[in-house]
């Protein structure tokens, strides 16, 4: 059951001041909303079927930490935040989280405890609903501080709003993620199981494993640091960590051009990005 990209967890210390510079660089965002267990978030959603979604420890006397098989969304966050900002989790989307269970389990991923929750969420006409999912973690040993979970939405219907989906910078779908390892090998084996994806490009120290909705891009520290030079210390790239994504953007100058009218500093001479200190401990790349 291939499956692609659902969204990606984006951490922060402050999720209004947060919120508020996702709004500057040019997206829409949606009501702030609380999970039960001590995080909270504001969304980007776009129209491509996926979301970022911007988090932070709100509640931290809910948290629970992790125990056995049970992994602890918000314990993951709040310690990952304790280190950096930026990215901590790479979701792919589902159906069925009984059968990714299964599909995982039978290529030997490490498969956590199912996990489901709900939460409200507020609409465009300020009305509330509640909204669930059906998480199902999986991790690899040799990628420690990234976090991976499929994600089921029990309610479709009432999450995705035409509304919150229109944004100034032109923002359409995440093209690629892009991770950091020594041996994009392992590491993109392990994402092409996750993805159940046979489909992968290989180049100069890079390996990209093509999903359903974007790609996983694994660099070396030298090929990340070739296609994004400046962009993070010798020391932030010498062990595994999300580095960011790519947007899939209407036009890419046009995007670059509101991110310098709003004061961030726009990098690369053919394809625009951000530095992490413009994009709260990412690369953002429009494509």
């Amino acid at each position: 059951m291939p499956r692609g990209i659902d969204h990606l967890v984006l951490c922060a210390n402050d999720l209004k001041k947060a919120r508020a510079h996702y709004e500057k660089l040019g997206f829409t965002m949606t009501p702030e909303a609380q999970h039960p267990f001590g995080t909270g978030n504001t969304l980007v959603q776009l129209k491509g079927g996926c979301f970022l979604e911007v988090l932070a420890v709100t509640r931290p006397e809910l948290i629970t930490e992790a125990e056995g098989d049970n992994f602890s969304f918000a314990a993951f966050n709040r310690d990952y935040l304790a280190e950096r900002e930026g990215m901590s989790m790479l979701v792919l989307d589902s159906t069925d989280e009984v059968a990714d269970r299964n599909d995982f389990q039978s290529k030997g991923l490490h498969v956590y405890a199912p996990f489901d929750f709900q939460r409200l969420a507020k609409l465009p006409d300020g009305s509330e609903q509640t909204v669930g999912f059906s998480l199902t973690f999986v991790g690899d040993d040799r990628l420690p501080g990234m976090a991976f979970f499929t994600c089921k939405q029990w309610r479709p219907d009432l999450f995705w709003k035409d509304d919150y989906q229109r944004h100034a910078n032109g923002a359409e779908s995440v093209d690629e993620i892009f991770a950091i390892a020594p041996d994009p090998a392992d590491a993109s084996a392990f994402l092409a199981a996750f993805a159940d994806s046979t489909e992968t490009e290989t180049g100069d120290g890079v390996v990209k494993v093509q999903t359903t909705r974007g790609r996983l891009g694994v660099y070396t520290p030298a090929a990340f640091a070739s296609a994004f030079p400046g962009a993070f210390s010798d020391d932030a790239l010498s062990k595994p960590r999300f580095a960011g994504y790519a947007l899939k953007t209407a036009d890419p100058d046009a995007a670059a051009a509101l991110w310098q009218r709003n004061g961030f500093e726009v990098h690369g001479d053919n394809s625009p990005w951000l530095g992490p200190k413009d994009a709260l401990g990412c690369v953002i790349a429009a494509v």
